[in-house]
């Protein structure tokens, strides 16, 4: 399908799992502003984990609507699979995903838009990173100290040296180039923002980041040792994955 086809100018994915309480808020924001302040056609997908009712929640509130679609599974699958699965549904001009709890505020897509337009790049994403991005409410210091060692660890073993923040859960990219990396794209679990990037860099897709609003919400389900060791086993996944992969641009899809 070429852009001129697409029915949608955007397609915002909100992965989710257990976000019955605030799904639907957040749907709503997101129409609002992205549909009444910025006039663009808007799709949202909601990739969503769990039996909490939350696809349910949003089926019916949607009633039927072209515009809103839901995915996911019973169990808990993985956002990286949420994202694929979603993506391969996905209708809109730019194809992007932000995090279903608003930790960045659905405004920050704004300064997406003007990148987009000004730079020409294939890819945008946010960064908590850079001087102009503004933290509301930071993570817990050992948080953040083990991010930072972490973070070591991944720009070293997959070179994206040139990305600030790679795990900020708010980035969008052309169709093309979408459809594209999330065809190649393995990882089920939270690294699949580092493959994407990766991938990225050996397609030779042109990423720019911009500094946006960013609060922690907090969440405990996030297991800090296992999780980070099950993020090294991916790192290195990602890496052996890309290595085996043509360099250049594939095929459009």
């Amino acid at each position: 399908m070429d852009e001129a086809a697409c029915a949608f100018d955007l397609t915002l994915i909100l992965p989710a799992f257990n976000e019955a309480a605030t799904i639907l808020s957040t749907i709503q924001q997101a129409l609002q502003y992205l549909e009444g302040e910025l006039k663009l056609r808007t799709e949202i997908i909601v990739a969503a984990d769990g039996e909490d009712g939350t696809r349910e929640k949003v089926l019916d509130w949607a009633k039927g609507g072209a515009r809103i679609q839901v995915c996911g599974h019973k169990r808990r699958s993985g956002k990286g699979r949420g994202v694929r699965e979603a993506v391969a549904l996905a209708r809109g001009n730019i194809i992007g995903y932000a995090d279903a709890d608003n930790k960045v505020p659905i405004e920050e897509y704004a300064k997406v838009q003007r990148c987009f337009a000004q730079t020409g790049c294939d890819i945008v994403c946010g960064s908590r990173a850079l001087k102009d991005s503004v933290i509301f409410r930071h993570q817990p210091l050992y948080r953040r100290m083990g991010s930072k060692g972490f973070h070591i660890f991944m720009h070293t073993a997959t070179g994206l040296w040139h990305v600030t923040d790679s795990q900020c859960g708010f980035k969008f990219m052309r169709r093309d180039v979408a459809r594209a990396l999330f065809a190649a794209q393995r990882i089920d679990g939270y690294m699949f923002d580092v493959e994407i990037l990766v991938l990225a860099k050996r397609f030779g897709y042109t990423v720019r980041e911009v500094p946006i609003c960013w609060r922690d919400d907090g969440d405990s389900r996030l297991e800090l040792i296992r999780g980070n060791l099950r993020n090294v086993r991916d790192i290195l996944r990602i890496r052996w994955f890309a290595s085996r992969l043509p360099a250049g641009r594939p095929d459009s899809t």
